[in-house]
């Protein structure tokens, strides 16, 4: 005969549940807790190793020739697609860029200024060349620099200012000025429409450099077709330019 369990709860709310003893989880053996520590350890120098062969982000490559301390800064050319800064007793630097070419080199007081096949305008420090102090890519320039009318990118780069503090850079499209001394944009100035600056078609006068502005058409007078600009843009009557000091020093 069968007896069925008698519920002394019945009446007096819900039952409680029955509290059981914890069971204690495995303990694991000194080997298998020495495992993941060992693996870690093994796999810092990998990680170390893939760190230190990073590619650069921009396809850098400097070599770079001690030269002694009272060294005069090396004159710069483009050579096999490079930028090379030599003085009398050979190369001092080469810097080049993987997959991409030199087109245009321009020479300042600490800087090295290079334009690139790929539309991309650097700063290297000329002495030494200890470091490329930033990277600005030009939109539209690749493909125009692979045309006739770029004439190897002669008069793209031009500098700006007393002691070079800007760079501007012309292309057909617009003109960009940079602080040369962390790149920064400071101002763009567009091609009128109908119109198209020449980049070797220039000239200083003083500290405004003058760019030819050729336009379509047979209506544009030759006032409209030549812009006059200095390292605070534009230069017209009753402007206000931002300036171009570093935060900080105003």
């Amino acid at each position: 005969m069968a007896v069925l369990p008698l519920d002394v709860t019945a009446g007096r709310g819900p039952a409680q549940p029955v509290s059981r003893p914890a069971r204690r989880p495995p303990r694991r053996s000194r080997a298998g807790l020495l495992r993941p520590v060992l693996a870690a350890l093994f796999a810092l120098p990998l990680i170390a190793a893939a760190h230190g062969t990073r590619p650069h982000p921009f396809g850098d490559h400097i070599t770079r020739v001690p030269a002694h301390s009272g060294a005069p800064a090396p004159a710069l050319r483009v050579s096999d697609g490079a930028v090379e800064a030599y003085d009398a007793g050979g190369t001092r630097w080469r810097h080049a860029r993987e997959g991409r070419r030199a087109r245009a080199v321009l020479p300042a007081a600490g800087h090295a200024f290079a334009l690139w096949s790929d539309g991309l305008v650097t700063d290297t420090e000329r002495r030494t060349a200890a470091a490329v102090r930033w990277h600005r890519a030009v939109p539209d320039a690749a493909s125009w620099l692979r045309t006739p009318g770029a004439h190897g990118g002669a008069g793209v780069l031009r500098p700006l200012g007393p002691g070079a503090r800007m760079l501007a850079v012309v292309t057909p499209q617009r003109i960009a000025a940079y602080r040369t001394a962390d790149g920064d944009l400071r101002w763009v100035l567009p091609a009128r429409a109908g119109c198209a600056f020449a980049p070797a078609a220039a000239a200083r006068r003083g500290t405004a450099l003058l760019v030819a502005q050729p336009c379509t058409g047979h209506d544009a007078a030759w006032t409209d077709q030549i812009v006059a600009v200095d390292d605070l843009g534009r230069i017209a009557p009753g402007r206000t330019p931002l300036g171009n000091e570093l935060p900080g020093e105003r």
